[in-house]
């Protein structure tokens, strides 16, 4: 039986839908979602494995034009990897974003011969007229790629978008174990919920001068008990996180232990520190010790 397997990476601005539609087509919560933009900073490997196949789906950080912090550089690179080593592309848009405001990356796309999978994203909250006019204007623009008007949140039409993407493997042996689901250790995941919920819990500029480290993880038979560090880049930012009487923190806390004990479908224990680290975004040794660069 031939065995086919390839990488699908999925492009766009920040905030589109890529790691929502990801995690649908996964079935998992690999990547963290919220409102803000910028919310997922590193690459993220979803696997999905079947008896012939393997589809390593490729979730990035949105495309930034002009990084303001080495963090932001950083996470551009990871973007720019994805450019050469995809079998396939996704590329993410919602209606009302013209093809004029899009990142140099599209025009690049638009010139490789690789597949292309066009998606307008969100149509649940788009008139079908609006949808239509956007849909023929890109696919003007793009004639070589296929257009998808999806929802990832209702997950409407990702079924098509799997079928796309089944249709572009090419024929090859797997590239991670097939009971692999993702190239990302567990603290990985631990540090993204924390991640998530300080984004969902704080405004402004705290969400994004945060960064999480796992201290200790420790998996006994019916607990797992974690210690993690906040990082802040400033003293005063330190109490905002930390809140009054430890109130914030604690929310925080409580909010990804309940997200981890579900993920992890053990009980959590988890301790958590804020630590302040000057400027980290702009310093090389911090961005490689949290694996923004090798």
């Amino acid at each position: 039986m031939k065995h086919f397997s390839g990488f699908i990476n999925i492009l766009g601005k920040p905030n589109v839908g890529k790691s929502t539609l990801m995690n649908a087509l996964i079935g998992e919560k690999l990547s963290i979602i919220t409102s803000k933009a910028q919310t997922t900073r590193h690459r993220i490997f979803g696997i999905l494995n079947g008896d012939n196949f393997q589809m390593v789906i490729s979730d990035l950080p949105g495309i930034i034009d002009k990084p303001a912090y080495k963090m932001q550089e950083s996470m551009m690179d990871f973007v720019k990897t994805s450019l050469e080593d995809a079998d396939a592309f996704i590329y993410m848009v919602e209606a009302g974003d013209k093809v004029e405001n899009q990142p140099e990356e599209y025009q690049l796309i638009k010139k490789m011969n690789i597949p292309v999978l066009l998606i307008i994203n969100k149509i649940d909250i788009i008139e079908p007229s609006i949808l239509e006019e956007w849909v023929e204007l890109y696919a003007q623009d793009f004639p070589h790629a296929s257009i998808l008007p999806i929802s990832a949140l209702e997950k409407a039409n990702v079924n098509m978008a799997f079928d796309w993407m089944m249709a572009k493997l090419p024929e090859g042996e797997p590239y991670f174990d097939k009971d692999q689901f993702t190239d990302k250790p567990e603290r990985f995941f631990v540090t993204e919920i924390i991640r998530e919920k300080i984004l969902q819990n704080y405004t402004k500029e705290i969400p994004y001068s945060c960064e999480v480290v796992v201290e200790s993880f420790k998996e006994e038979e019916d607990i797992i008990r974690i210690a993690v560090v906040i990082y802040v880049e400033r003293d005063s930012q330190k109490p905002i996180v930390i809140g009054k009487g430890g109130s914030m923190i604690k929310k925080v806390g409580m909010e990804a232990r309940k997200d981890m004990e579900i993920f992890f479908q053990k009980k959590i224990f988890l301790e958590t520190y804020v630590k302040v680290l000057p400027n980290w975004r702009n310093n090389d040794r911090s961005l490689r010790s949290f694996g923004y660069k090798e």
